[in-house]
């Protein structure tokens, strides 16, 4: 199958970065500060890396138009997971001083058309 062309690509790329943008606006003004946005490393991406109390949190934001196939936080499958925890501890290892802070990894949910979305958190989603 061939790729989408470079047109449907932006498009696409520039929705993702209006959804997490939208996910950290929900979680700041719950108090939650904002560390980093699209971390790469050769192992995955972390859409978010923001601050809780004392807890660094690793947020993975995932959409879905319907729920018809399956919410957008089951989406996050065991493989998911895993690179999610690849690139967190990357994350760690290149930031020392937050290498002992607690941990969590979260999921925001969002659902439905992009100008009516439904939002859940899931805090602590899943651990290592």
């Amino acid at each position: 199958m061939a790729p989408p062309p470079a047109s449907e690509r932006e498009a696409a790329t520039a929705v993702g970065a209006r959804l997490e943008r939208a996910a950290e606006r929900y979680l700041s003004e719950r108090g939650l500060r904002m560390l980093a946005r699209n971390y790469r490393c050769r192992g995955g991406e972390l859409d978010l890396v923001m601050q809780h109390g004392d807890s660094i949190v690793f947020v993975e934001v995932r959409y879905r138009r319907s729920r018809a196939y399956g919410s957008a936080a089951e989406s996050v499958d065991r493989r998911k997971q895993q690179r999610l925890l690849r690139a967190a501890e990357h994350y760690l290892a290149r930031h020392g001083a937050r290498a002992g802070c607690p941990c969590r990894f979260d999921v925001v949910a969002l659902h439905g058309p992009l100008d009516a979305l439904e939002l859940d958190w899931i805090e602590g989603a899943f651990s290592a």
